[in-house]
């Protein structure tokens, strides 16, 4: 597990909507004390626009992410600096106009849909992790999460993950799976997934 002094082995966790990565993310930075970048705080700040057009935008492509911000805040962690991380409310698509100050430490999670989209991200990530999981299962997943903590209707995700989710998932998610020395099911206890990603790195599962 090759790490340079006082710089984070970094870690990417991919995968589809509802596959399991927040899961497996939660539990290895508990076991490691890592330092998580989620990729949902990067999503692009539609502010200027009307409510119902901001609600109507495809989330699941790429282009709905600020790369151009994520890219070098990421490379800053990797050097081992803090940055400013926004934070992004779902409820309204937009920013808060605050931010989080994010400390590297010893190991850095980058956990998100994209995770292993970005040649120069998956350029800084020593391990890089696919977790694939069935598509009735991530929508039963997806419902439970954005009704609870997103304040959406079961009627409003099931049409968006027919329309925009899956697809996108198969036209830019699925192909990253590729990139992955490390691939993963998200219907496993989560203790199996971490300790597969913990023995990758060469860190004794505790």
């Amino acid at each position: 597990m090759p790490r340079a002094a006082g710089k984070p082995y970094c870690i990417a966790i991919a995968g589809g909507s509802g596959s399991g990565k927040s899961w497996l993310t939660n539990h290895l930075a508990a076991r490691l004390a890592a330092t998580v970048v989620a990729l949902d705080s990067y999503y692009r700040d539609l502010s200027a626009l009307p409510l119902a057009e901001r609600a109507g935008q495809n989330f699941d492509a790429p282009e709905a992410l600020d790369w151009d911000l994520l890219v070098p805040q990421l490379e800053t962690l990797a050097r081992g600096r803090a940055i400013e991380k926004p934070l992004y409310d779902f409820s309204v698509h937009a920013r808060t106009g605050r931010s989080e100050r994010v400390e590297p430490g010893a190991f850095l999670i980058v956990e998100g849909l994209f995770a292993l989209y970005s040649e120069p991200v998956r350029a800084l990530c020593g391990a890089k992790v696919f977790v694939e999981t069935a598509g009735p299962v991530c929508l039963s997943r997806r419902i439970a999460r954005d009704v609870e903590e997103r304040g959406r209707t079961p009627q409003s995700v099931v049409a968006q993950y027919h329309e925009t989710v899956q697809p996108m998932y198969e036209k830019y998610i699925l192909p990253t799976r590729a990139f992955a020395d490390l691939i993963v099911s998200g219907e496993e206890p989560v203790e199996a997934l971490a300790g597969a990603v913990l023995a990758r790195i060469g860190v004794a599962a505790r």
